[in-house]
């Protein structure tokens, strides 16, 4: 199988596919990579300097803004928004005179519905960030995080620490 694009997604000449990558209708890709067996939903914007991983589920009405990367295995829920300035003004957008402050998203992570990652954070691997959080600090491996601002509720115990929290003897090997 190769990429498949959904109708009316604007897709720039510079987005390089993996293998087996499907971009649901109304997206808007340019300048990132998006890694193989990974789904982009619908009206999701994938701005440039993006790298999203292989395998990767970014659920519809999502913004990933520049210089972002996400590792392997990541979920990413619906209305997730990216932010890469942190005192964006109207002056520095139009001079171009903005810093843009990268996110690394890291393998096996999973951001729940409505969050906001602001920039210059690390959401650690297999980190949980719970729906409609706002994640201002850097999120430790194996932690749940949740609230505005987010905070650390628990860390996953080693039986937990697979995909999301999910316990490891419910997932086929």
């Amino acid at each position: 199988m190769k990429t498949k694009i959904g109708k009316f997604s604007t897709i720039s000449k510079d987005v390089v596919f993996g293998r087996d990558v499907i971009v649901h209708g109304h997206a808007n890709l340019y300048g990132c990579r998006i890694g193989d067996n990974s789904r982009i939903g619908t009206f999701v914007e994938v701005q440039r300097d993006v790298t999203i991983g292989k395998r990767v589920r970014v659920q519809s009405h999502s913004f990933i803004c520049s210089n972002v990367t996400i590792e392997d295995d990541v979920f990413i829920g619906h209305n997730v928004n990216f932010i890469n300035d942190r005192y964006p003004t109207a002056e520095k957008a139009a001079s171009g005179k903005w810093l843009c402050e990268g996110i690394i998203v890291r393998k096996g992570a999973s951001i729940g519905t409505g969050s906001v990652i602001m920039c210059g954070v690390e959401i650690g691997e297999g980190a949980v960030i719970g729906a409609g959080s706002v994640v201002l600090k850097s999120a430790p491996p194996h932690a749940v995080i949740a609230g505005v601002p987010a905070k650390i509720i628990r860390l996953l115990p080693p039986a937990e620490c697979c995909l999301g929290g999910e316990l490891k003897e419910r997932i086929p090997q």
